[in-house]
């Protein structure tokens, strides 16, 4: 028979375990802000249109109204649409990324529900602005990454890795286990689009960018200094080639891959990420690809309130 100092032992054995329950993991600021699986897969859900729509249209001219309108829940259609001037293996492999963001879109709405897509800007006029600010000045002529397979990929460059860091820093702060594996199953795919995009980019690194006199090189490190800059949480994104004391184990300037000092991912925060796809630096004022802001609660409430309430 159990005494009451056995009991006592008990639950005092017990209290740090709730509490530890209890007491969300991911505090706020440079760290994911607290609330559910369905919240945060439903935050990355507005990244994954705004892929879907960038290599759908990019491949055929078309987007996901043309394909699986269902899928955008009656959302808006994305501005500045176009088929993408690109070569026969460019235009491949971006039409299968294309096809893997409707996938995602449905391994999303299948498993927590899905969300109304949000208003999208993939105009050539938004590329410009992003690229300009990137540079300091303004290109001339604006840079479009409709124009060629080159530039187009200089865009792509601009999305997939933005979504893949929001997915390392969302997967420590998931606590069940079918979103667990959703996520990590699409992190896997957008990890590897980042990849290839990189190994495409690093190869003509030492080109320009017709008709600029600026290196792929230079444009990587540039677009990677701007999301840092709108972030506000240090250096979580690096070109393609990068001073030796930010390459592998300190010993090479190559970086066909992104990572920290221990070669792992860098992850990223609902509030960095809507800061650098809005283009303001601030996860309260939405602009750049999401003129209206992204939907979902995570996004409602950076955008209707001054600091995000614990959901």
């Amino acid at each position: 028979m159990a005494t009451p100092l056995l009991y006592s032992a008990i639950i005092l054995f017990l209290l740090p375990l709730q509490l530890i329950t209890a007491v969300p993991s991911c505090p706020r600021d440079c760290e994911p802000a607290d609330a559910t699986d369905r919240d945060r897969v439903h935050f990355a859900m507005n990244l994954e249109f705004l892929e879907t729509e960038w290599f759908l249209c990019g491949a055929h001219g078309i987007g996901l109204d043309a394909i699986e309108p269902e899928y955008a829940e009656g959302g808006p259609p994305p501005i500045g649409c176009k088929k993408a001037n690109l070569d026969r293996v460019t235009r491949r492999v971006v039409e299968e990324f294309g096809y893997q963001e409707v996938g995602h879109l449905r391994a999303i709405k299948t498993t927590v529900g899905g969300i109304q897509r949000p208003l999208i800007d993939i105009s050539s006029e938004n590329f410009a602005k992003i690229f300009d600010e990137a540079m300091g000045y303004c290109l001339d002529p604006p840079f479009d990454p409709y124009e060629d397979s080159i530039k187009y990929l200089m865009g792509t460059y601009v999305i997939p890795y933005v979504g893949l860091n929001g997915y390392v820093g969302t997967i420590p702060c998931l606590q069940k286990f079918e979103t667990k594996k959703l996520v990590a199953g699409l992190m896997g795919v957008e990890s590897g689009q980042d990849a290839t995009v990189r190994a495409w980019l690093y190869k003509k690194a030492n080109e320009n960018v017709e008709p600029y006199n600026i290196t792929v090189a230079e444009f990587t490190m540039r677009i990677s200094e701007l999301r840092n800059k709108l972030g506000h949480c240090g250096i979580k994104d690096e070109g393609i080639i990068v001073p030796p004391e930010l390459g592998a184990e300190n010993r090479t300037s190559s970086n066909v891959l992104s990572a920290d000092y221990n070669s792992l991912s860098y992850p990223r925060t609902p509030a960095e990420i809507a800061r650098i796809t809005y283009g303001t630096g601030d996860e309260h004022r939405p602009g750049g690809f999401f003129p209206e802001g992204a939907n979902g609660r995570i996004a409602r409430e950076y955008l209707y309130n001054d600091k995000l309430k614990v959901l």
